[in-house]
């Protein structure tokens, strides 16, 4: 099992892609996901992300933005759980960040 990562940057809403991408590497094994998307109304990453399967991901009021990543987690370092699930925010809400391992 491997963490997945994927990303996207165009003139579509960037959600529900990001999620179907994540659901295309569920195979691969995973116990977390993720998506960060870049709203440029409001100049302010959007953040969600939940244990478990990548399902979990929806929201009542999708995330809106045009660009964005998304995560798949497999837990090396750290249980699963909400908090643990990428992406992870900078303290000031400006970078987001996924990476595997």
């Amino acid at each position: 099992a491997m963490c997945g990562i994927i990303a996207y940057i165009g003139s579509r809403e960037a959600f529900e892609i990001l999620k179907k991408g994540l659901a295309r590497l569920e195979y691969r094994g995973y116990d977390s996901a993720g998506v960060c998307l870049y709203d440029v109304d409001s100049g302010k990453l959007l953040l969600l992300k939940k244990a478990g399967k990548v399902s979990n991901l929806e929201s009542s009021e999708p995330l809106k933005g045009t660009l964005g990543i998304a995560h798949t987690r497999w837990a090396t370092h750290g249980g699963p759980s909400d908090a643990n699930a990428h992406p992870h925010l900078t303290a000031d809400r400006a970078i987001a960040v996924v990476h595997n391992g």
